[in-house]
Order: C-alpha cells, then structure tokens, then sequence
C-alpha cells in the first residue's frame, strides 16, 4: 500500500472550512439561537416535509390498491427523482430573476396542486406526471429554503443550523408516514391533507421578517475531475442514491403487497427514519473520531445483514425491527459520502462538487426503483429485502477493497461531519459559509502541515 499522503486520487484535503467568498454575502452578527431566529423558515420546511412524506406514501399504496402494474409503479416513483433532477437547476435560475418568496410561492401552489389531483385522476400516466411535477417543485422549495438558511445562519451556527434543518426534514417526513392513519388512502381525504400542509408552508414564509437573501455561488466540477480525486465518494453516492430511492420508493408497495395494514404500513416506513434521526449525529461524530472508510463499511455491513434478515420476516414486530436498523445504517451514509469527499478536494472545488453529487446520487435515486420494480415484478416481494442487499454488499465489498489497496487520510486531516438529508440541494452545503477569504498563510514544512496538505493521485 502506498503511504504518501495521497488524496483519496489527488488535490488537497481540507476541512469543511467555511471560508470563500459568496455571491452576495454580507456580514451579520452572529445568531446565538438557530432555531429562534429563523422559526419561520423551519415551521414552512415543516409543514412542506409533512404533506411531502404523507403524499408520497400514500400514492404508493394507491397506486397497489388500483392494481398498477408493478414495473409501472417503478416508473411512477421514479419519475420523482428525475423531476428533482430538474427542478434544483431551474430554481437557482429562477431565483436570480424573480426572488425567492415568488419562486417558492410558484413552486407551493404547483406541489400543492399536483398532491391532490392523483385523487382525481387515477390512472397511471397521470401518478407519473404528477410524481415528476411534485419531485420539480420540491427540489425547487429546498432550494429556496437552504439559500435562506445560508443567510440567516452564520459560521458559528453552522453545524447547529444543519442539524436542527435535517431533524425538522427527516421528523417531518416520519410525521407524514403515521399521517397515513388518518383516512383510507383509496379516498381523497389524505391527498388534500398532503396539499393542504403545503399550501400552509407559505403562511410562516410569507410573514418572515428575513429580506430575501442573495444567492449563493454554485460553481461547476467535472465528473472527471471529481472522480479522479476521490472514487470512493463518487461510488458511494451513486449506491446510496440508489439504496435510498429503492428503500422509499417501494416500502409502501411492499408493504402492502404482503398484506400490512395501513397502520403497519406507516410504522414499517416511519420505523426506517426514526433509525436515521437517532442515529444520524452519534455516527457522524464517531466517524470524526476514526478512518471514515471504516465506518461507512461498518455502516454498510450493517444494512447488509439488517436486509438480508428483512427477506424473511413476516408483518410483525420483526420487520419494524429490520427497518429501524437499515433507516439507522444506511441513511447517514449519504451525509458520510459527503464528509469523505471533502477530506480530499480543495475549498474552492467544494460547492461544485456537492452539485455533482447531488445529481450522482439522484441518477442511482432514479435507477433504484426501476431496478426494484423490474425485479420484484419477477420475483416477488421478497426482492425489496435482496436489492438492497445487493446495493449496500456491493457498497460494503468496494470499501473493503479501496482500505486494502489505498490508505486512509489521517484522522486528524479528516473534514468534520455535518448532517445532510438524502434529497437536500447542492446549496446545502453552503449554509454558514460567509467568511471573506483569509490572508495567505506562510508555508509550513509538509510535515507540519495538517488540513490543507497537498496529495498525490492516487493510482
């Protein structure tokens, strides 16, 4: 194994400074509490998430109860991750040109119309449009949202702004999946609760005493570029994106297709997020500690045994149990895919690179339920368990061989954790960054040198 400080294929390794000029930054004091300062933003995130969880699940099970063809639901669900593809490149457009309480009023009202007309029009080309219309016009809403949250918050609330943004996410999705137990979704009830709560996001947006903040730079990174410096991230984003989209995308169908109560249903979903949101911060902060590529194997071996458990349980206690554990190891990898990447590019090379792996792990998002739906329709039911046994072995397998023939950036030169929600946008990462670039510093001998140290490609 080769012992130079290699970046995991070359360029420096730095940490997640929050230093590099923003387009627009201004200086503000600091905000001592995150979550008073900018309560509207996270009620309207809130509200958002809990129609999108509600609307998205009960969509699934409709579409089983209407008897859609299997492949065809694989469509339909992915169809959401191609309208977000999309959607998180128009709004940063739009943003610059119309503001962003238009841009998110537009957005609202389309989401909000979009999650009540599949009650309507029942039929699969129409879940299909309505799926790709929902997954644009969320894409496009967090956007605006974590464009906003990167002018309220500063490099000191950084860490605790991103935290409180993923557990109001993640909790309002989990909300949206118990919401299920309120009306039968094979009626129009639940749709209109879903579009309801979307239209209430505007309210505490609206009457936010924040001015509409600038917009943040979102530079561009070649996919070349990008996974010549670090593979391992790139692989991993790709197989977790695909991991996740079959892991949402067709839990509802599963679920139901074996025969669980809609109250089961929403548990057996809600079960797999509790498992994120309590274990997201305390894997983050071990992952600090030591070798990152350990953990995520740890992670990955996890989900592996927790899925392969999952191909034979029934509708009790002991698929909650399967959930909750592949919700606790396999969702955070997202966020350490992320982490891992930036140990090993440059500052300037950071916020492009979150963009390219927003849109690598969307593509694997896209490609995950039509895999799960093409094989569970040959298969059976059993197939959800044996995909994502496949795609987080194959993440398990890739990270055992990268530890054996390439050694890891020491712990110390590691960049620090922050907690990122699976569908954020690429200026999620930007939040807190508003400092002005530092003076040059002199140079230190390679040996004194820690973050910032020079790597050679690796090989």
């Amino acid at each position: 194994m080769s012992t130079d400080l290699a970046g995991e294929a070359g360029g420096p390794a730095v940490s997640v400074a929050e230093d590099g000029p923003l387009v627009g930054a201004q200086s503000r004091p600091a905000i001592t509490s995150p979550l008073l300062s900018m309560w509207a933003l996270f009620l309207g995130v809130l509200a958002m998430m809990l129609g999108n969880g509600l609307q998205g699940t009960a969509m699934g099970v409709r579409a089983i109860n209407e008897e859609f063809a299997v492949t065809v639901i694989g469509f339909i669900q992915a169809a959401y991750y191609v309208g977000f593809l999309a959607g998180s490149r128009f709004t940063i457009r739009a943003l610059s040109k119309v503001g962003h309480v238009r841009v998110f009023a537009a957005l609202a009202s389309m989401a909000s119309t979009a999650f009540v007309l599949p009650a309507l029009l029942v039929n699969p080309v129409a879940y299909l449009a309505m799926r790709l219309v929902i997954g644009f016009c969320m894409a496009g809403l967090y956007v605006v949202v974590e464009s906003w949250l990167n002018d309220q918050a500063t490099p000191e609330t950084r860490g605790r702004t991103l935290s409180i943004y993923m557990v109001v996410t993640m909790g309002g999705v989990t909300g949206g999946q118990l919401l299920l137990n309120v009306a039968d979704p094979n009626g129009f009830e639940l749709f209109v609760i879903a579009s309801v709560l979307v239209s209430i996001s505007l309210v505490p947006m609206a009457l936010s005493e924040s001015s509409a903040p600038p917009l943040p730079a979102v530079g561009r990174l070649p996919f070349k570029t990008l996974f010549g410096i670090v593979p391992t991230g790139v692989i991993m984003m790709f197989l977790s994106g695909a991991a996740a989209g079959a892991v949402f995308a067709f839990a509802p169908v599963y679920a139901a297709r074996i025969g669980m109560s809609t109250a089961q249903i929403s548990l057996f979903i809600a079960m797999a997020l509790f498992g994120s949101m309590i274990f997201q911060m305390p894997i983050g902060y071990i992952s600090d500690k030591v070798p990152r590529r350990g953990v995520m194997a740890v992670c990955a071996a996890g989900a592996t045994a927790a899925s392969f458990v999952g191909i034979g349980t029934s509708t009790g206690t002991d698929a909650l149990v399967v959930m909750f554990v592949i919700g606790a190891t396999s969702f955070p990898l997202y966020s350490l895919a992320i982490a891992y990447t930036n140990d090993w590019i440059s500052d300037d090379q950071r916020v492009g690179a979150s963009g390219l792996l927003v849109m690598i792990n969307g593509v694997g998002a896209v490609l995950g339920p039509l895999v799960a739906s093409v094989l569970m329709s040959q298969f059976g039911s059993s197939a959800y368990f044996w995909i994502l046994v496949g795609t987080h072995g194959a993440m398990l397998c890739y990270l055992m061989y990268r530890i054996v023939v390439r050694d890891a950036v020491a712990v110390e030169d590691q960049s620090q954790y922050r907690p990122y929600h699976a569908r954020s946008s690429p200026l999620a990462t930007t939040i807190g960054r508003r400092r002005l670039p530092k003076p040059p510093r002199p140079k230190l001998p390679r040996s004194a040198q820690r973050v910032g140290a020079k790597k050679a490609p690796e090989k």
